[in-house]
């Protein structure tokens, strides 16, 4: 639920709610009848949940063998052990600025490789993939603050840090020591928007590991790629293809940049439309991009743990999709639940359509008709339609 700006907080404080997220719907002072209902999907979401537990050490692959690997999103240790239980095979994007915004100050080199080492062990020898320190925009360091009319077009990502090349060198430095006899770190950069800062940025790596390998450590370079988050990086993504060894596309920054919508703002929060034609075709151009480059690509945010959007992602050629530990048993379960041939054919659908409402309901169609509903909605939720 966000922006729910006009609900009258001091009224209701103490009073009983229920929040249903899937409707973006709050009710105060619910009636029996609601409550029964709504207990009804609560139990039944209980229920799916542990029935999906079972997916755990099943691959993730079509009913046709088309293997989809899925990763997680982290940023806590909690997030590592939530991970593993639910079958994990990776970490997508390991959120690096989390470390930062939990102290007073910034953490010093020994402090960062340490916790970076406790999550490349967690998940050895699967990769993770540390995105360098991402402040700025909404998310602001008390010791370092960054005061902007318009932070998310402001001073933020890769800008910060090549700005201050002592906290990059600092950080790179810290991970690049951690993966010591690991061999399983893999950096992403956030914000892109230009060559230039892809070329200083390896620089900079480059030397920290021959540096390393100069004090006696016996590491490996790791692999470098950048995230696609704002227009200019989708249009650059055949250059930028040739100069990294991976893309990962941020869906959640660049749907807000693509559709100029800040969905913090409940003003045209209804406007973030992930579905939308103009996501859902440079989605895909990337992936031919990078493709034709021969590297990998990935996509992590909110599109890739909605099980519906799983669908046509693993259709489009995406080689990761990377979620939210809670939604991968989600995503697993519709993966395995339909062809590749279908998701392709489904894809082809909806990619001829120019309205993301009606993209959504062909979607929420086609998981209806497959079985799949219940994996986007619970089916007691029908009774309150």
């Amino acid at each position: 639920m966000m922006g729910a700006v006009d609900l009258p907080f001091i009224q209701i404080d103490g009073r009983p709610i229920i929040v249903d997220g899937y409707k973006g719907t709050v009710y105060c002072d619910p009636s029996a009848q609601l409550r029964k209902q709504y207990k009804a999907i609560f139990l039944e979401e209980q229920a799916l949940v542990k029935g999906l537990e079972a997916l755990k050490d099943l691959p993730c692959e079509t009913k046709d063998r088309y293997r989809l690997p899925l990763h997680v999103n982290t940023g806590l240790m909690a997030d590592v052990v939530r991970s593993l239980e639910r079958g994990a095979e990776g970490v997508g994007l390991y959120r690096t600025e989390v470390p930062f915004l939990l102290r007073d100050r910034f953490p010093s080199e020994e402090e960062q490789r340490a916790i970076y080492r406790e999550q490349l062990e967690a998940f050895a020898p699967h990769s993770v993939t540390m995105r360098t320190l991402d402040i700025g925009g909404d998310k602001a360091l008390p010791y370092f603050p960054i005061e902007e009319d318009n932070p998310f077009l402001g001073w933020r990502g890769i800008r910060v840090t090549l700005d201050h090349p002592e906290i990059f060198l600092a950080q790179i430095r810290a991970m690049i020591k951690a993966s010591e006899g690991l061999d399983n770190l893999r950096i992403l950069l956030p914000m892109i928007t230009n060559m230039q800062e892809v070329e200083a940025a390896r620089a900079l790596i480059q030397r920290v590991h021959k540096e390393l390998l100069e004090e006696g450590y016996r590491v490996r370079k790791p692999q470098v790629g950048v995230m696609i988050e704002v227009p200019a990086a989708v249009y650059l993504a055949p250059e930028l293809s040739r100069r990294v060894d991976f893309l990962s596309v941020g869906s959640n920054d660049l749907t807000q940049y693509l559709l100029a919508v800040d969905r913090n703002n409940a003003q045209v929060a209804d406007l973030y439309q992930a579905f939308h034609p103009a996501v859902l075709r440079a989605l895909q151009y990337i992936v031919y991009a990078a493709h034709d480059a021969g590297i990998s690509v990935s996509i992590c945010g909110e599109l890739a743990g909605d099980p519906g959007a799983a669908i046509l992602l693993m259709a489009m050629g995406y080689d990761v999709l990377s979620m939210s530990a809670t939604n991968l048993p989600k995503v697993k379960s519709v993966i395995r639940g339909i062809t590749f041939e279908r998701a392709k054919g489904l894809l082809a659908e909806v990619m001829r359509m120019s309205n993301g409402d009606l993209i959504r309901e062909h979607i929420a169609r086609e998981l209806r008709e497959t079985g799949l509903t219940r994996l986007i909605r619970p089916l007691a939720s029908d009774a309150n339609e």
